[in-house]
């Protein structure tokens, strides 16, 4: 039998840093629950949620003054490695959890499996960008539903009311696509809708609104820069929006965007409101994927395999990126994969 490519080989972001205090939280990642913690030292720990006394949730217990987590249920204490004790038997053996490599950055906590090397994680800096906030947002979806809805922008004028382009300007929008062997990437162009945010962003009527992204599989996450031009093109506006968004698979149900705001503002006027606009931008961007999010649980159940769908020259990226997800992020097929989603749901395992 061929041996499961878990992606807890790649590092994930599966919750925002200032959301893990003095109280453990469970996160979701690919079927599995873990109980993440932190030390009064600030250390971080992150262990498979299930006790292996009786199985309690470890996220519900405490975190002690030495560091350990406490079980709620008979007070089985785990360290960062997982290795547990029983205060009634403290001389039983084989009293350990799976325990994963947790780490803070970028304002995120990723976890991944403890033998993952650090520089695995991917690195979101971009020269001239600063960082202008993180935030999350559940879809009701698997996870290639999700990478489908954010794969093309031709929903734009129907689903989303701020960036973008109106209705009337879609069969005149400018747009490409390639498909590698590790990735793709896509391009869209248009007169950007008109918006209260024009005015302050610097963009004037008749600009052209730039969204392009490239999508990667270690682990599945789109990095968007979003820009404006004069209608020549020759002319950048003075703020750019950099938004790297990473697909947290949860479950077979449900996927996390764990999303990183960075910004570059080349005017001085802007400059000077940075703490201001980079709420601003973040508070925009997170209006923009929340209106996706309510929109796809309808088109939850889409078949991974398409099959009877008329696709269009805007869903190129799609199919590549579903043969991405099969050879790259999950290593096997998509029926395999659900397979063992089930079984994870069906029963504990470790």
């Amino acid at each position: 039998m061929r041996a499961m490519a878990a992606v807890t080989r790649f590092f994930h972001p599966v919750l925002r840093a200032r959301d893990l205090r003095d109280r453990p939280v469970q996160v979701r990642l690919d079927g599995e629950r873990y109980a993440l913690w932190r030390g009064a030292d600030g250390s971080l720990g992150a262990v498979v949620d299930r006790c292996p006394h009786r199985f309690a949730p470890l996220s519900a217990g405490e975190v002690r003054s030495d560091g350990r987590l406490a079980c709620p249920y008979h007070g089985w204490r785990f360290d960062r490695d997982g290795r547990g004790q029983s205060p009634s038997q403290p001389g039983l053996s084989r009293c350990d959890v799976r325990a994963m490599q947790a780490v803070e950055r970028y304002g995120a906590i990723w976890i991944a499996d403890r033998d993952v090397p650090l520089d695995r994680l991917p690195n979101i800096e971009r020269p001239g960008f600063e960082h202008a906030g993180v935030f999350v947002e559940q879809f009701m979806c698997p996870l290639h539903v999700a990478l489908d809805n954010f794969s093309e922008d031709e929903h734009t004028p129907w689903v989303h009311t701020r960036l973008g382009w109106l209705e009337r300007d879609t069969p005149i929008l400018d747009f490409a696509a390639e498909n590698h062997d590790d990735r793709t990437e896509v391009r869209y162009r248009a007169i950007q809708r008109p918006s209260q945010l024009s005015r302050f962003f610097g963009i004037r009527p008749g600009d052209h609104f730039h969204n392009e992204w490239v999508t990667r599989f270690d682990p599945v996450r789109s990095e968007y820069l979003i820009s404006w031009t004069d209608p020549s093109g020759e002319t950048q506006r003075p703020a750019q929006l950099l938004a790297p968004i990473f697909m947290t698979p949860q479950d077979a149900q449900s996927t996390l965007f764990v999303v990183f705001m960075l910004a570059k503002l080349d005017a001085p006027y802007l400059r000077r409101l940075r703490p201001l606009v980079h709420r601003g931008a973040t508070a925009l961007i997170r209006r923009e994927i929340r209106d996706d999010a309510v929109f796809v649980p309808n088109v939850a159940d889409t078949p991974f395999a398409m099959k009877g769908m008329r696709l269009g020259r805007f869903d190129k990226p799609l199919i590549h990126n579903h043969r991405l997800l099969e050879r790259l992020y999950w290593g096997e097929s998509y029926d395999e994969h659900s397979a063992r989603l089930r079984e994870r749901a069906a029963g504990p395992n470790q």
